[in-house]
């Protein structure tokens, strides 16, 4: 049945995080845009950066130094140009973010004149990283909501959870497939809404929630990667999910890092017994990429049948440290731990998702009308291995491209003016949500043991079965019983885990992220890995 959307607009963009919002911000003064917010709007990714952002301030940096250090920490699996044109538009970026309120921690130098103060991170040669102390993200995020909230073209429903797309095919419309809007799950009327749209845009963040053990908040569960899959999108590179070296251990902090920021400052990781071991490891030491230094970390916790390593940065002075890091500091001694004083107990968690929706310079995917832009996307930056950092400057600079490319489209792109109703006449109510929490607990189980920094085929291939049970038990749940957000993101999250474990048994190699102990070796040629869904093969 086709009715009347409950919401329109010129541009949906689903995601309230970095990317979702300063696209919203670039696209307001022109268009009606409409942006899904998970959770409350300030809740999700962006909110929990605790570095900052790449970009070449220092006249003795430079933009071919940023090009070469992302690449070398890609493990050659980044798209040259691409970096390049990321590498290139980070300041004016960063200064579009400026200019909106942002304020970067600055230093007074001996002339008295006062500058931003850069730091360095692992994979950096030189000192680009600007930051707000050691919560960059939560400031950030603070910005965009507060400009994004006062706009009057820029609508926000919170409590949102999209449900799938709408393609023009499912709305009756003539021509070549587009998307027209998407259906979601308002939490705040308990029940499924349409929004209609000239475009779409998933800025969703990634998919680290598969995983048992992460740095990422509960909204981070792969929904815009699914849901483009379904749509008929392809996916890259999915195989290389990082790993933050440093999570704080302990059984009350489930997601708490420590920012590579203190490595960058001069923090050693340390044996239990107080020896270093990543020189051992890589001539970089704990300034080495966050692939080598989380299965340093890993190796020896196996070696030694120990819980943890620990990161030290208790020579440095007190002062120094409680001004660079207060967050930081803070919330340790929540924990009992004073970071100026005593080694830190860390173990790697689930941080960040290198590949995903494959998109172009400005955020195109393969549907029509459809865009992914943020850690939902592959853009060929972070290659096998993200480079700390640049994470938020990617959220940047594709906000931009794509507002620059919707600008030019909007124009030639009509409205659905009515879309198919979400039809709920055949389900009931769930009598067994306990279910769904069972499953929810043994995917992500299931992907730490099968799929975690050092992996085997037969790991894997056991990891595929369980989830292909697991996917089907969830169909038949799906389509029997009314929604709930904890439905929809296992419904994603089993998707994108099936795309995760065929991504890793495709790639015959080890590289950056992906370690496995079958083919240890690196092979002379570095290809993405591909995966097409049937909607795509089938145009």
């Amino acid at each position: 049945m086709m009715t009347q959307p409950d919401y329109q607009c010129d541009v949906l963009i689903i995601g309230s995080g970095a990317a979702g919002l300063s696209l919203a911000l670039r696209l307001a003064p022109h268009y009606q845009v409409t942006v899904l917010s998970k959770a409350q709007v300030n809740e999700g990714s962006t909110l929990y950066a605790q570095g900052g952002i790449a970009a070449v301030f220092d006249e003795a940096d430079s933009i071919e130094s940023h090009v070469e250090d992302t690449l070398v920490a890609g493990a050659g699996l980044c798209d040259r140009d691409t970096v390049n044109f990321i590498a290139s538009h980070a300041r004016a970026s960063v200064q579009w973010l400026i200019d909106h309120g942002m304020a970067f921690d600055k230093e007074t130098e001996q002339n008295g004149e006062a500058r931003y103060h850069l730091t360095r991170e692992g994979g950096h040669s030189h000192r680009r990283i600007l930051h707000s102390a050691d919560a960059t993200g939560r400031a950030v995020e603070s910005t965009l909501v507060s400009q994004a909230l006062s706009h009057p073209n820029i609508r926000i429903i919170e409590r949102a959870n999209a449900v799938d797309l709408i393609l023009s095919g499912k709305a009756g419309l003539p021509g070549p497939e587009r998307v027209v809007g998407a259906w979601f799950w308002n939490r705040n009327r308990e029940q499924v809404e349409t929004c209609s749209a000239r475009a779409v845009v998933l800025a969703t963040g990634g998919a680290a929630k598969v995983y048992q053990y992460t740095t990422n908040p509960d909204v981070a569960s792969g929904d815009g990667i699914a849901m483009a899959w379904r749509a008929g999108c392809r996916v890259a590179n999915l195989e290389f999910n990082q790993f933050h070296p440093t999570c704080l251990f302990h059984p009350q902090a489930q997601n708490f890092l420590l920012t590579e920021a203190l490595r960058g400052e001069g923090a050693h990781l340390l044996r239990p017994d107080g020896s270093r071991f990543m020189p051992d490891f890589d001539p970089r030491a704990e300034l080495a990429p966050r692939d080598i230094v989380a299965r340093a970390i890993d190796h020896e916790m196996k070696r030694l049948g120990v819980d943890c390593m620990y990161l030290d940065i208790s020579h440095q002075p007190e002062a120094f440290i409680r001004a660079h890091f207060p967050m930081i500091y803070e919330k340790l001694l929540t924990f009992g731990f004073d970071l100026t004083r005593q080694p830190i107990p860390v173990v790697p968690a689930a941080h960040y998702t290198c590949g995903g929706v494959v998109v172009d310079r400005h955020g195109r995917s393969d549907v029509n009308g459809l865009y992914a832009i943020g850690e939902v996307s592959y853009t060929g930056l972070h290659g096998a291995n993200r480079m700390a950092s640049n994470s938020l400057l990617e959220c940047l600079v594709y906000g931009w491209s794509a507002a620059e490319d919707l600008l030019q489209r909007l124009p030639d792109i009509a409205a659905a003016e009515t879309l198919p109703a979400w039809d709920e006449s055949r389900v009931d109510d769930a009598d067994e949500r306990v279910v769904i929490q069972h499953n929810w607990h043994e995917l992500r189980l299931c992907m730490w043991d099968y799929m975690g920094i050092v992996r085997t085929t037969k790991r894997l291939e056991r990891a595929l079965r369980r989830i292909t049970l697991l996917q089907q038990e969830i169909a038949e749940y799906y389509g029997h019983f009314r929604l709930s957000s904890h439905l929809l993101e296992l419904r994603n999250l089993a998707q994108v885990a099936e795309l995760m474990v065929r991504c890793a048994l495709a790639r015959k190699e080890s590289r950056g992220l992906h370690f496995t102990r079958d083919f240890p070796h690196t092979l002379p040629d570095a290809v993405p890995t591909l995966l097409q869904p049937p909607a795509y093969r089938n145009r």
